[in-house]
């Protein structure tokens, strides 16, 4: 009986959990600069893989292992993402990302489909770690410019760069 509540009890927490820690997430309404119309069925699936991209950055670089950005990112972003997750492998260092909020807009819709822009306005907190001791915290407010291309299933991103880089 202790098994079956203990059992209860952490698939229950697991989930509230995953919930606790959700971004918040707002979308402002395309403004985009001569291209086409984005339809709503693939404006969702942009964000909704944008999102995901940022669970899969979490966790590389939470774990020092660039095979988890494959799902979500090519290209550019990938190979930016793939050196400083060595580099801080190399340190042994690993860092903790947790977005707190996105402002999203979308900006630019290529005319044959295969590139779109938006920006990010995101608030997230950023944890250094060497093991388990944590070497800085800070709390950090960016501007990304993200291009995501679609590939077979999904739509991943490109180039992820912060305005300031």
């Amino acid at each position: 009986m202790i098994r079956y509540v203990l059992t209860l009890g952490c698939a229950l927490v697991a989930p509230m959990a995953a919930l606790a820690y959700q971004a918040s997430v707002r979308v402002e309404p395309p403004q985009l600069m001569g291209s086409r119309q984005v339809e709503k069925q693939t404006q969702a699936a942009v964000i909704r893989d944008y999102l995901q991209s940022w669970k899969s950055f979490r966790a590389a670089f939470d774990q020092n292992q660039v095979a988890l950005l494959d799902p979500d990112f090519v290209g550019v972003a990938h190979d930016k993402l793939e050196q400083a997750i060595e580099d801080q492998a190399k340190l042994g260092i690993h860092t903790n990302y947790q977005d707190k909020s996105h402002d999203l807009q979308l900006v630019f819709y290529s005319p044959e489909g295969m590139s779109l822009q938006l920006i990010d306005n995101v608030v997230y907190d950023e944890q250094v770690l060497d093991h388990e001791k944590v070497l800085a915290v800070k709390q950090v407010q960016a501007r990304y410019v993200v291009v995501l291309t679609p590939s077979d299933v999904r739509w991943k991103v490109r180039i992820f760069q912060s305005a300031a880089e």
